[in-house]
């Protein structure tokens, strides 16, 4: 082995002179050559998180280029998509006004249970791979490698789906150009995005986020205005949608309709269920761990913020709508994944504003163009991650100067092809459905995965003597709050296809869309298990040492340099980001 070196005095106290990389339970020694570190005899062994150690050696390394307010409202931005925009009106349609809006508020609390778990982890560790990398350490490797897998090809295959997306929207103004071509474009816009650099990505994203941070509450304002009698025709809607057509949608087992408070409840369900695909994505953030600057303190002011952005974007987001459109208009279930379907755009249609629908219309194109980068983003960080701990080819580990992970960027841009399968309908278009079926509740199985970790982490944590309070932030409510997330969680992922066990709703197609990933994730943690032997994590020989020691400096360096705000936009500016 060329130019080794034996790293002997690896202990509890000092390895965590070693960046992001996870050893086995037990402290071994370490060698380190042009690789990165590892065990002597084993090399890339399971239990051994890879990291290059030198940025200008062979194969480079991402760099830390993301500002706390890139940061900040990547966070933002993964909150408000064209699920909030459009995808809510399916679940309005679903659910009726009250079954949409607890449903909503159901699913925030899990959302928010989930963020400051991974928050406490994140800002601990905030390395590449992030919640990939938790699952090795603190449950099993296996767990890692399919997570890891699934989680990028989820949003691999996500990518087309977004610049389909694309095409569609901008067919409000246009239906003479074939959507071929907005496909491309959409797609050289997106890796352009992603091959000029984290810089380009995060700046992008700040200016998206804030168009839909500024589009979201403008018309949450808009609707309580006419809500109250506001709009041109002076009419106070009130809560008048809420009686009739009713508070909650009928649920249908074959042609007979559920009534009662079981009817009630399952409109609710399939509210929740809606609201927990609409929520995906928040948890890409975490992604951007390893890549921020002075991750210890952005990612906590982050994670802090997601209370009030659920708050405000999606509590009074789906209020308005509840109260604005009434859950049987047909254009809500329309099909459409333009601004036609948009419960807000028809609220505005209904109160004879004109002009406002193409101000939405081009929010959902920015939110369209925003998923496709951080789809592209999210996924090739994923797989360089599993690169750097030996569960993907070396070659996804090659960074540019500039730290672009150009062969991992590469390797997800090629799905962006997929869309042109879309182009004509047909069985083309049907293959690609099935392929995107494949990672259906992916988001949701990471999710689960995320809680698991954590609570393993709050239990190694205490059964090691360590004290929380020394961490650089600490989830509130715990593990109380973890365990209700993890619960409620694998509730969703087990009964997210219920309707189809409803007497005589059985559907052979919906029920593999509704539970097909389960087993996929499955066979790749077995996968791993059996080919690399991994073992479970116990709590005893958790190992909460590496890595942290060049991040605690880092910390104390950035805090150094850290000059508190005097003026007034400087302090509005730290309060915002």
């Amino acid at each position: 082995m060329a130019d080794e070196k034996k790293y002997d005095d690896i202990s509890p106290a000092n390895e965590g002179s070693i960046a992001g990389e996870t050893t086995s339970a037990k402290v071994m020694p370490l060698y380190a050559d042009e690789r990165g570190y590892h065990e002597k005899d084993e090399g890339y062994d399971d239990q051994v998180v890879i990291r290059p150690i030198d940025p200008n050696g062979k194969d480079g390394s991402v760099q830390r280029n993301l500002k706390s307010r890139h940061v900040a409202m990547i966070a933002i931005g993964g909150t408000i998509g064209t699920g909030l925009f459009v995808g809510s009106g399916g679940a309005l349609a679903a659910g009726g006004p009250v079954g949409v809006w607890l449903g909503y508020i159901f699913m925030s609390t899990m959302v928010y249970a989930m963020m400051v778990a991974l928050g406490e982890m994140v800002t601990l560790y905030p390395v590449a791979g992030a919640f990939t990398h938790y699952a090795t350490r603190f449950l099993d490797p296996a767990f890692g490698f399919a997570l890891g897998w699934n989680y990028f090809y989820s949003w691999a295959i996500t990518l087309p789906v977004e610049m389909v997306a694309c095409a569609i929207i901008i067919n409000y103004w246009n239906t003479s150009i074939n959507n071929g071509v907005w496909i491309a474009i959409g797609l050289v816009c997106v890796c352009s995005t992603n091959f000029l650099g984290v810089k380009v990505y995060g700046e992008l994203e700040f200016w998206f986020s804030l168009i839909k941070v500024i589009a979201i509450i403008g018309l949450i304002l808009m609707g309580i205005i006419l809500d109250a009698g506001g709009g041109p025709s002076g009419d106070a809607i009130g809560f008048r949608y809420w009686k009739n057509p009713g508070p909650f949608n009928t649920v249908y087992a074959g042609d007979t309709p559920v009534g009662g408070s079981w009817g009630h409840f399952l409109a609710f369900w399939s509210s929740t269920i809606t609201a927990a695909f609409s929520f995906l994505g928040t948890e890409i953030v975490a992604v951007t761990a390893g890549e921020a600057a002075n991750p210890r303190k952005t990612m906590p002011g982050a994670i802090r913020r997601v209370f009030w952005r659920l708050l405000m974007f999606y509590v009074l987001g789906i209020w308005v709508i509840s109260v604005l459109v009434p859950y049987d208009e047909p254009r809500l279930t329309s099909g459409g994944g333009d601004a036609r379907a948009s419960p807000f755009v028809i609220a505005i249609d209904n109160a004879g504003i004109k002009g406002l629908p193409h101000v939405v219309n081009a929010v959902l194109l920015v939110a369209a163009w925003s998923a496709g980068n951080s789809d592209l983003y999210a996924s090739s960080r994923v797989i360089y991650a599993l690169a750097l701990e030996g569960k993907a080819p070396a070659i996804f580990r090659r960074c540019t100067k500039g730290g672009v992970p150009v062969y991992a960027v590469a390797l997800t841009a090629l799905f962006g092809l997929l869309g042109f399968l879309c182009v004509q309908e047909g069985k083309t278009e049907d293959a690609f459905n099935w392929l995107y079926n494949l990672s259906t509740i992916t988001g949701l199985i990471a999710w689960s995965v995320i809680l698991a970790s954590y609570l393993r982490f709050y239990y190694g944590a205490k059964r090691q003597g360590l004290n929380r309070r020394d961490f650089p932030y600490v989830a509130p409510f715990q593990p109380y709050l973890s365990w209700y997330g993890f619960i409620v969680i694998n509730l969703i992922i087990l009964f997210n296809g219920y309707l189809v066990f409803l007497r005589g709703n059985w559907n052979t197609t919906d029920f593999i869309v509704a539970y097909i990933s389960l087993p996929i994730f499955v066979a790749f943690a077995l996968f791993w298990k059996l080919f690399k032997k991994s073992k479970w994590v116990s709590l005893d020989e958790m190992d909460f040492m590496t890595g942290r020691r060049e991040l605690d400096e880092m910390d104390r360096e950035e805090r150094e340099k850290y000059a508190k705000p005097t003026s007034i936009w400087g302090k509005f500016a730290a309060i915002l980001f």
